[in-house]
């Protein structure tokens, strides 16, 4: 049987309805439903609404905020958990408290902070500012994302503690957080589709690549159970990577695209590849993570399986993983030109976050390249290349996810709150710090592993102290990772407090597509239109002089 398929086809079929049910509504159900989804986010919640702010922008203010510091003790953890690695001994001393963690405890308490806590609550709550600025409508409840957003990091900072242990007086911890992390996750959602009812205009593509993001992750999940697949390895696999590919890679994939774009000051640079990327990672498997499913397994409560795929699974789920890269390509490639179009790169001290989104942009293609090898040989269950997964998953994580993330939240985050970071010169030199550190460091931890590997394929009865010394400097050199995102998350902060206002025409300002066309000879509508010009853009004609031109005086 092709379970790959069978929860594939469920999965397309409720997306499917989602966009169906989005669009067209419930017909004469539509202000009854509206009226009780109101009713839950506000109402229901009793005076526990009365403690958070209900101002436009406080949601998506605490939910960056909140990632800004998840990310800090993200790249913490991970430091720590590398750094154990070579010395197992490194925090003994803490043992007389009762903590004694190893190495992969701490780098699994480090995903569930970045994944979840960092990348998670940032796409969160920049989609939070970009969903009501696409559909030029309010929140629909700043109050209850801005609570809820408390309810998300509890459920986070249970899933650190339980990737420790997973059991604690009897009590399942990461079964706990991801029950809470799923009632949070559907008040946002909700939240947000109250939004898109109230739209006064239609929303652009970048908007429904958050909300499919959104509504992929519970899609994905119900797919495997309704096809039954959770039982097996694969299933198990499955959904781990459908996941990744929606909620992760749409949300993204959409605030960075909308970051990009009004960061910048250009217009997207291809309205047609943003659909290619919606459309492409609804229906392909996105390779990168992990080739171990326990992190699935565990906020599920599965029975953990060996993979053990079928040849129908093994070619199914290897051609929709390589089909992967046209949207990986199509997104890699749309955020570059429309960054590009201003040179607003690393230099560009005006727009933080722009350097962030150019790093994330330019690795996301080759850590995807070196993913699909990897899941592509732990799927036909070789095994030969799983040496290297962990770190070449922290490599997608810590260069492609967080800087994509961070960067559009640094631009988000001041349209939301009214100010501006408090140094733009500190936010660039925790950017070199992060990016360095996170590249370099990782790299070196991979060829350590690659030398592990060969030893062992060599039945080699000794280790090398090659592998040591790449372990300790690639620790060490991640350190830098650990810097940028204290000098991020306080640089951040500081911000909220002392930092420059910004202008309210700076705020409303949306350059997705084109004000003005310069004409400056004839063209074809054609032409005029693959510009991203839409029918309400103003075509300005450019006058043109034969007369011979003089040099610039500076």
């Amino acid at each position: 049987m092709n379970d790959i398929i069978s929860t594939m086809s469920i999965f397309w079929l409720l997306m499917v309805i989602s966009f169906i049910l989005i669009k067209r509504g419930l017909s004469i159900f539509n202000d009854v439903a509206k009226t009780m989804g109101m009713f839950m986010l506000e109402k229901a919640l009793g005076p526990a609404i009365d403690f958070v702010q209900g101002k436009p922008g406080s949601a998506s203010k605490t939910w960056i905020l909140h990632g800004m510091i998840w990310a800090m003790v993200a790249s913490i953890l991970t430091f720590e958990g590398l750094w154990l690695s070579h010395d197992p001994t490194a925090l003994h001393s803490l043992g007389s408290w009762g903590y004694s963690p190893d190495s992969q405890d701490l780098i699994y308490a480090g995903r569930f902070a970045a994944l979840f806590g960092a990348v998670g609550m940032m796409v969160i709550g920049a989609g939070l500012h970009v969903i009501p600025s696409l559909s030029g409508t309010k929140l629909a409840s700043e109050s209850n994302a801005t609570l809820v957003s408390l309810l998300w990091t509890f459920s986070v900072l249970i899933l650190v503690i339980g990737a420790h242990s997973k059991e604690i007086l009897g009590i399942n911890f990461i079964m706990l957080g991801t029950v809470l992390q799923t009632l949070a996750m559907m008040a946002i959602i909700l939240n947000q589709l109250l939004t898109i009812s109230n739209a006064t205009r239609p929303m652009a593509i970048p908007g429904w690549l958050i909300i499919f993001g959104l509504i992929g992750d519970p899609a994905a999940v119900l797919s495997v159970i309704l096809s039954g697949a959770y039982e097996t390895g694969v299933g198990q696999w499955l959904v781990y990577h459908m996941i990744g590919g929606t909620f992760f890679f749409c949300g993204v994939a959409g605030v960075s695209l909308y970051a990009s774009s009004m960061g910048s000051g250009n217009p997207l640079w291809s309205r047609t590849l943003v659909g290619v990327t919606l459309f492409g990672a609804i229906i392909a498997i996105n390779p990168m993570g992990e080739t171990d499913m326990s992190m699935a397994v565990d906020m599920l409560g599965l029975e953990a399986s060996e993979i053990a795929a079928s040849s129908q699974d093994h070619i199914s789920g290897s051609f929709l993983m390589a089909l992967a890269a046209i949207p990986i390509i199509a997104f890699s490639s749309n955020l570059l030109v429309t960054l590009r179009g201003n040179g607003a790169f690393v230099g560009n001290s005006d727009s933080p976050g722009i350097a962030e989104m150019n790093m994330g942009a330019w690795m996301l293609i080759p850590i995807a390249i070196g993913s699909l090898f990897v899941q592509t040989d732990a799927l036909g269950g070789a095994g030969e290349l799983s040496g290297i997964a962990q770190s070449l998953d922290l490599l997608a994580l810590w260069a492609v996810l967080i800087p994509l993330s961070l960067g559009a939240s640094l631009y988000v985050l001041p349209q939301a709150s009214g100010r501006k970071v408090m140094s733009s010169n500190r936010s660039r030199a925790a950017f070199w710090l992060m990016s360095g550190g996170a590249v370099a460091g990782l790299t070196f931890t991979i060829m350590a592993d690659l030398n592990d590997m060969a030893l062992a394929e060599a039945l080699a009865e000794n280790s090398s102290s090659i592998t040591d010394e790449l372990r300790t400097l690639g620790s060490v050199v991640f350190y830098g990772t650990v810097l940028g995102s204290i000098f991020h998350c306080t640089n951040v902060i500081s911000g909220q407090f002392r930092g420059e206002m910004i202008d309210d025409e700076m705020q409303s300002s949306t350059t997705l597509t084109p004000q003005t066309y310069e004409l400056a000879n004839s063209a074809t509508v054609r032409k005029i239109m693959a510009g991203g010009a839409t029918l309400d853009t103003e075509i300005v004609p450019v006058t043109q002089s034969e007369e011979a031109g003089s040099a610039t005086e500076l």
